[in-house]
């Protein structure tokens, strides 16, 4: 893609975690409440692995996912506390969101996020963090019911923004979801850290 394109591009669309925000439940965060709620950790990652999809696809509430990860025997805690402590993983990568805002106001870009995760967290983040500030259309996995990366996601994406693929520039942290999105046509780039994208953007011509 190069700098003559930036013309053509009227919409963004970008994952959240690892982008704008912290992953929200990687393997990182179920070590730590691992550690800090005395999971058998193996176990829990085997019951995470079965069933995380469906979460994340929509079909299965919060409490659903968690009678099948944590809750199937009884637990010196509260169902409550355990959420809490998922929902405090979180972290915002303030110098990106700024960056997506100056953006959007500047050039009137089109905002969408496209991302897996599941509902209740999904909607947490989303309103703790101000996305839905800034952010036109969620095609979030929990929503359409497709994953990335499954191809009909960002399909949909397209449709609801009523844009062609080259008009859009899509952003994520993981090399294989850019490659599903290009393959469709839509202009690409793997996020690796602020300095890189604010660079390439740059580079487009969005200063």
């Amino acid at each position: 893609m190069d700098k003559n394109q930036s013309t053509a591009i009227t919409t963004l669309f970008l994952d959240i975690g690892g982008v704008l925000l912290t992953n929200g439940w990687d393997r990182a965060a179920r070590r730590r409440a691992a550690e800090t709620f005395s999971l058998d950790l193996p176990e829990t990652e085997e019951r995470h692995h079965l069933t995380f999809d469906t979460y994340e696809e929509g079909k299965l509430t919060l409490d659903e996912y968690l009678d099948r990860t944590v809750f199937y025997e009884e637990r010196s805690f509260e169902r409550q506390t355990f959420k809490d402590f998922m929902y405090a993983q979180t972290e915002a990568y303030p110098d990106m969101i700024d960056l997506v805002c100056r953006i959007k106001k500047q050039y009137g870009i089109k905002i969408a996020i496209v991302n897996n995760e599941g509902r209740e967290l999904n909607e947490y983040r989303i309103r703790k963090f101000g996305l839905d500030k800034f952010v036109d259309f969620f095609i979030s996995s929990c929503f359409v019911h497709f994953r990335k990366p499954d191809a009909d996601i960002f399909r949909m994406a397209l449709d609801v923004a009523l844009v062609k693929p080259e008009e859009v520039l899509y952003i994520d942290d993981r090399a294989m979801f850019v490659s599903v999105a290009e393959g469709l046509g839509i202009n690409g780039f793997q996020h690796k850290n602020f300095e890189e994208t604010s660079r390439f953007l740059g580079n487009l011509g969005w200063q």
